[in-house]
């Protein structure tokens, strides 16, 4: 946070100062680990439901720590601390004091799918001519974006900015701190029914975003999403996709052996070859995404095809491994509805035999079961030949797909099994929901 002093912090939040002499010294950026806290940084003490970072404040204040926020003062703590009612709320009303100092463009990123790809694709494309700031990992909550608006610094010269929501009235809050003036909105899908509902729930909430951009900013829209294509914005908005009636599309679509796909970009008054150095539809339309806030800034079709050429997978988002023994596409971050489909797709343009590990999609709500059921029905219409699962609503997968699915009712007895039904050869894609763990999955996987 340059040249924002804990006195301007302390001024935004309507917070107390444990001491005053302080006040003049300039923070860096907002860490909630004590552990990665550079000299300088504003350490903020949340606390959790197992870990109170209120006992971590003297480790921060060792590592350097310019300023702690928090709602109590340590016993014996004699070093600056700025004390709240309510860490994040202060938290949200320093990022959004910071941002009133910032006059660089924001892009925001949500979405149901496929958030993170085109916030690192969009990234990539606009680093061929800008010195660009995005979110780091999946910081993207009302935790994570007041962190990235913290790190924007006066070299930065355009921030792209992952929203992610799983409630109402959320995107409102991130939303003024971002302060965006273009949008990218990815997919509406099945994600976070349980407090969305339904996908009108999903949309509402997901569009709360449109009222916190100018009315000459852009909206970047999947117009191949019947909810997205529907959309009525003031703003000028631009349609990607794969159908003849969007803005930007993509046609000749190739995948290239199991680490490339080539496809060729079309807009009006512009047609270009770009090459993803990685595999998957779900890279196109980030791709799209990329292409149509690159033309956005001004970017030319050889700077936007550099761009897409360097864009790289972040962690365990699709990433595809040649294990010497068979193909693994590792996509074991996260999973709905909407993604999984997408990865059985892209699993079904491998060679050789087509093997789905699917693991439970979390906070679905009431129809989670059902969603499971008509998953597992897609991968036997898609063709996959053979689908395992594991865990309590994945048992709803293998009743959708039928004699070729095989449940087991714990991740580890999937994993002793995996001997006995993958063979050398094999394309297999492992997905579920972070907290079922299936990263151990793939790791197993590529082991055999």
């Amino acid at each position: 946070m340059k040249a924002f002093t804990i006195s301007q912090a302390a001024a935004a939040c309507q917070g107390r100062m444990s001491r005053a002499d302080y006040e003049d010294r300039e923070l860096g950026h907002v860490v909630i680990d004590s552990r990665k806290v550079q000299p300088g940084d504003l350490f903020v003490a949340y606390k959790g439901e197992k870990v109170d970072g209120h006992d971590y404040i003297a480790a921060a204040f060792d590592r350097g720590a310019a300023c702690c926020l928090a709602e109590r003062l340590p016993e014996g703590e004699e070093r600056a601390v700025l004390l709240v009612p309510d860490v994040q709320k202060a938290l949200e009303q320093i990022a959004l004091a910071y941002r009133a100092t910032l006059s660089l463009p924001v892009v925001g990123v949500t979405g149901s799918v496929g958030k993170t790809s085109a916030k690192e694709m969009i990234a990539a494309v606009l680093a061929q001519r800008f010195n660009v700031l995005k979110t780091e990992g999946n910081l993207n909550n009302q935790i994570g974006v007041p962190m990235t608006v913290s790190r924007i610094e006066p070299e930065h010269e355009v921030a792209v900015v992952e929203l992610g929501i799983s409630g109402f009235g959320e995107m409102t809050e991130i939303a003024r701190i971002a302060q965006p003036r273009m949008a990218v909105f990815t997919r509406i899908g099945h994600a976070h029914l349980e407090m969305l509902g339904d996908l009108d729930g999903v949309f509402r909430a997901k569009t709360e975003l449109l009222p916190f951009l100018p009315e000459d900013g852009v909206v970047v829209v999947n117009g191949d999403d019947p909810y997205l294509r529907a959309l009525r914005c003031p703003q000028r908005r631009i349609l990607v996709g794969l159908g003849a009636e969007n803005d930007l599309r993509a046609e000749e679509i190739r995948y290239v052996g199991e680490e490339r796909t080539d496809f060729t970009l079309v807009w009006d008054g512009g047609r270009v070859p770009v090459t993803i150095p990685a595999y998957g539809q779900h890279l196109v339309y980030a791709a799209l995404e990329g292409a149509a806030i690159g033309l956005a800034f001004g970017l030319g079709g050889e700077e936007i095809a550099a761009g897409i050429a360097s864009f790289r997978t972040v962690g365990r988002r699709g990433a595809m491994v040649d294990t010497g023994f068979l193909t693994l596409i590792d996509d074991s971050y996260n999973a709905n509805p909407d993604s999984v489909a997408c990865g059985i797709d892209s699993l079904m343009q491998l060679p050789g035999r087509h093997v789905a590990i699917l693991g439970d999609m979390r906070e679905l709500g009431e129809g989670g079961a059902d969603m499971h059921r008509e998953v597992g029905r897609y991968a036997r219409e898609k063709g996959v030949d053979l689908l395992l699962t594991a865990g309590p609503l994945a048992r709803c997968f293998a009743e959708g797909a039928g004699e070729r699915a095989h449940w087991f009712e714990t991740r580890e007895a999937l994993i002793a099994a995996l001997p006995t039904f993958l063979q050398k050869g094999d394309s297999v894609l492992v997905k579920a929901s972070l907290r079922m763990g299936f990263s151990a999955v793939a790791e197993a996987v590529k082991q055999l």
